[in-house]
């Protein structure tokens, strides 16, 4: 779906006239104090005064200014991975901490420096995809190719790789002409986007308020989601070279702070990262409040949204080596335990084939790399409760690190099993096994993923380069078919979020009345537009093994030279070499990065 038209424009309000005051500390409407509200409206206020000066900078400008925030965000990079680490219940140095450097300061710097480079291309009257390969994806559509798009995409993520695949029908004239979004015409204010930031991912709040303002010409207020709180002094100092100016406010608070600001007359364009219920509760109300029989929803002004759902792995069956099935294992663990679990976009159903004859080996491998990864606290909010009703929906489920984690067996009846439709946000794993293999069992896949699992953020497929070889055109169909915003080929589709250009979002075609996983997209850097998902394809098999299938299958294998990477859970290095990837992206130093690839051969 189109970031643009995926939502219509907001008409102009006018201010209210102003209320008498109640007495200081106490709330004169809605539980929220009188000063908190005043406080508000000032950030308000100020932003208001930072549309007038965003309008009046030009794209040279704004590149430049990206530039500071960089510089800043580097300042504080590791001030915000031991932040985010310990808010987390962790030390920081925890092997565990390497997500806190990809999903904070590493994914907001790779961000920063797409969007600089598309700003940089728009103001010399080029378009962000000039020097893109762009070519046919399967149903009548065009994808581009873009990621990697330079030297260093290509050593540092080598073997990795990420096509952007439009709506059909879309031409590579119009994909073109139409890169740009808001920046095609930066003198046109799109008004004040609130953004209500998510609760997991510390990257996440930063790179929805820089989507509010590049892709929409938005300045941001951003409110903080409480289990962030920590965070506020770094995002501040971070974001200081745009909050300065008056482009971004951030605000803390609860929910009636949030229902104060999705409800002001100077908001123009609300985005949320959370849940379904959350969502419904902001555009419909709830309870006695709920607007949705009627058929007027409560806010009145567009939402975008990224809402997560429930994610599948489909593992296609081949002939595995044992350490194919050690290492596919793994991955399949790290998609659902990296951060505890508490990812909308966690791998939570694994789809086997009950006709494999490696089935009960692969099986017994998830087992064990599920068990053996480290001990961690499930730390976010209401998280035993999912786990309880994990335990009472799957009293026979297998459960590991002093029952914190569970994998479960979907049943054969039907209707959807609670793990096949309720994101439980916590370390739960189903297994569905189907009939068949080859391009029966795909298509099978396929077919339940789309019609049984609740959401279309995300779905990830492992297949070995010879299979995919033998199946030919029939993969890449099986792919189209997926109905995701993001899926990954060989790789989690955390890879998906964390590259930049790239877009993340739910599949097109979700409304306020049915949000499924969101609306819009987010990401984007290249700023695309009438875009339908991203695919991100990685190599089956880590470095040393995959020289023979680059040898052997070049035209289906993903080579490179990774060992494994560092996000793994079973990574032993991968604190030390997320961080170091993240300073050299700040400092450029290449001994560093010598000494960082030279941990990571050692994971």
């Amino acid at each position: 779906m189109s970031p643009t038209s995926s939502t219509t424009p907001a008409t102009p309000r006018k201010t209210p006239a102003k209320r008498p005051k109640a007495p200081v500390g106490r709330a004169s409407d809605g539980g929220l104090p009188d000063e908190e509200r005043a406080a508000l409206d000032d950030a308000i206020t100020r932003l208001e005064e930072g549309t007038r000066l965003w309008v009046a900078l030009t794209l040279d400008q704004r590149a430049r200014l990206l530039g500071r925030v960089r510089d800043a965000v580097g300042a504080v990079a590791e001030e915000w991975a031991d932040t985010a680490t310990i808010s987390k219940g962790l030390e920081p140095g925890d092997p565990y901490s390497a997500e806190e450097w990809l999903g904070g300061p590493y994914a907001v710097i790779g961000l920063l420096d797409a969007l600089r480079e598309t700003l940089e291309a728009l103001a010399t009257g080029r378009s962000p995809l000039d020097g893109v390969t762009i070519d046919p994806a399967p149903g009548g559509r065009l994808r581009a190719h873009t990621f990697p798009l330079n030297g260093t995409e290509k050593f540092l993520l080598s073997g990795f790789s990420g096509e952007v695949w439009f709506e059909p029908g879309v031409t590579a004239d119009q994909a073109r002409h139409e890169a740009g979004l808001a920046q095609r015409a930066p003198t046109e204010s799109g008004g004040i986007g609130l953004v209500l930031g998510a609760g997991n991912v510390t990257s996440i709040p930063v790179a929805d308020v820089l989507y509010e303002l590049f892709a929409h010409n938005r300045v941001a207020l951003l409110k903080v989601n409480p289990t962030q709180d920590a965070l506020i002094p770094v995002f501040e100092r971070a974001l200081a070279p745009l909050i300065e100016p008056g482009l971004v406010r951030i605000v803390r608070g609860g929910a009636a702070t949030g229902a104060h600001l999705t409800s002001h007359p100077r908001i123009a364009h609300v985005h949320i990262t959370g849940s379904a219920p959350t969502f419904d509760a902001i555009v419909w109300g709830t309870g006695t409040d709920a607007a949705r029989a009627a058929g007027e929803p409560r806010l009145k002004v567009p939402i975008t949204a990224e809402l997560g759902g429930v994610s599948p792995i489909i593992v296609v069956p081949g002939e595995w080596s044992a350490a194919d099935l050690k290492y596919q294992a793994q991955h399949v663990a790290t998609m659902r335990l990296v951060n505890a679990g508490h990812n909308c976009i966690a791998g939570q159903v694994v789809i086997l084939s009950s006709d494999w004859p490696q089935r009960a080996e692969f099986l017994q491998a998830l087992h064990t790399a599920y068990a053996a990864a480290p001990e961690r606290p499930v730390w976010y909010p209401r998280s035993d409760e999912r786990l309880e009703a994990a335990a009472s929906a799957y009293p026979d489920a297998v459960w590991s690190a002093d029952r914190t984690r569970a994998i479960v067996e979907v049943g054969r009846g039907g209707g959807p099993d609670p793990v096949e439709s309720v994101e439980y946000f916590a370390p739960i794993l189903g297994v569905a096994e189907l009939a068949g293999t080859g391009q029966e069992f795909l298509d099978a896949a396929v077919a339940h993923a789309n019609e049984r699992l609740t959401g279309t953020l995300g779905a990830n497929v492992l297949i070995d380069p010879a299979t995919e070889q033998a199946l030919g055109d029939g993969f890449e169909r099986a792919i189209a078919d997926l109905r995701y915003g993001d899926i990954a080929i060989n790789t989690w589709t955390a890879f998906n979020f964390l590259t930049a250009r790239l877009t993340w979002g739910g599949y097109p075609g979700a409304t306020p009345a049915d949000v499924s996983s969101g609306i819009g997209v987010v990401h984007n850097a290249l700023l695309l537009d009438r875009v339908e998902r991203s695919v991100g394809r990685g190599p089956f098999r880590p470095f040393p093994r995959s020289v023979g299938d680059t040898l052997r299958l070049r035209r289906r294998a993903q080579g490179t030279i990774l060992p494994t990477p560092p996000w793994f859970v079973s990574s032993r290095t991968g604190a030390e070499v997320s961080a170091g990837l993240t300073r050299y992206l700040v400092d450029g130093k290449v001994p560093g990065l010598v000494k960082t690839l030279a941990k990571a051969m050692q994971a």
